[in-house]
């Protein structure tokens, strides 16, 4: 009996590894992707201009910054970065995992 509980005891930890290494292995990793998005007027948000997709966070603010600058909005306008956004075709709207600065 006690050799038993012993063999079932390594068998479930010997699963648990194989199927820790196979999520690890094979899982799906999102790439993250950060839109900018850059309001001409910081007190309309629903006013925005998608101002292309950047691979870091880093990026996204100095494109957008840049961008700001070129429209010579600094004073006026701000700008957002959103991770990972996808297009809600019933909603009409961009759907985003998170917003920063």
């Amino acid at each position: 009996m006690k050799r038993n509980t012993f063999t079932n005891i390594k068998t479930l930890v010997l699963t648990s590894l194989v199927l820790v290494l196979f999520t690890a292995c094979f899982g799906e990793v999102t790439p993250k992707e950060w839109t900018s998005l850059i309001y001409p007027d910081k007190q309309n948000t629903k006013r925005s201009k998608k101002n292309g997709i950047y691979p870091t966070l880093e990026e996204c603010r100095k494109a957008s910054l840049l961008e700001l600058s070129n429209l010579k909005l600094e004073e006026k306008g701000t700008y957002n970065c959103a991770l990972n956004c996808t297009f809600h075709e019933g909603m009409k709207v961009e759907i985003c995992e998170e917003t920063t600065k």
